[in-house]
């Protein structure tokens, strides 16, 4: 059954309003073959999609809205905003590789923090991007099913919490790799 410290893998499929009056269009789809993975209870996942899935068992299939109060709040056009060009130069030149329409680039707010933005405009000397979260000012209509719970191992725990160790990539066993490279399992996997 889920509930905190389980590890739960799903499969679903994300919507949010079309442009079209009632319908639904499709912003993503995790599946059996690559599964949500993630800790229940935690803080990995918005609040409202947890207290949705809690106490759900493996099999059991879902259909639920998070409302976008609940989810990545309203759309804050202050959020949008024009940057020189040459903030995203490498040694005086621009970043083509990485700073395109559609990317999303890390940038650095004023306290030292990472933050992602969307790139959504770029002219001679600026860089417009989007703080917004891509699914700022959506419900979030989420259908799908269960397909694994189980424990979470001491491995993982300690990997969520930045204890050191890998946390269960399977290449050393789950446990604290301490020498071996895990790659980029992150935890729960």
């Amino acid at each position: 059954m889920i509930q905190t410290n389980k590890v739960v893998k799903l499969e679903y499929e994300l919507y949010i309003d079309g442009e079209e009056a009632g319908k639904e269009e499709l912003m993503e789809r995790m599946t059996a073959e690559a599964p949500l993975v993630y800790c229940h209870g935690i803080g990995m996942m918005l609040q409202k999609f947890e207290d949705n899935l809690e106490g759900k068992d493996a099999g059991d299939a879902f259909d639920f809205v998070v409302a976008k109060e609940d989810a990545y709040g309203e759309y804050d056009e202050r959020g949008v905003l024009e940057l020189d060009k040459k903030l995203f130069c490498i040694d005086g030149v621009f970043d083509n590789e990485r700073v395109q329409v559609g990317a999303i680039v890390p940038m650095n707010t004023t306290d030292g923090q990472i933050v992602k933005a969307q790139v959504v405009e770029i002219t001679d000397d600026k860089v417009t991007i989007d703080l917004n979260h891509p699914f700022a000012g959506e419900d979030l209509h989420f259908i799908g099913k269960i397909l694994e719970v189980r424990d979470v191992t001491e491995g993982e725990l300690k990997a969520l919490r930045h204890e050191g160790g890998c946390g269960g990539c399977g290449g050393c066993g789950g446990g604290n790799c301490g020498e071996g490279d895990c790659g980029s399992c992150g935890g729960c996997q």
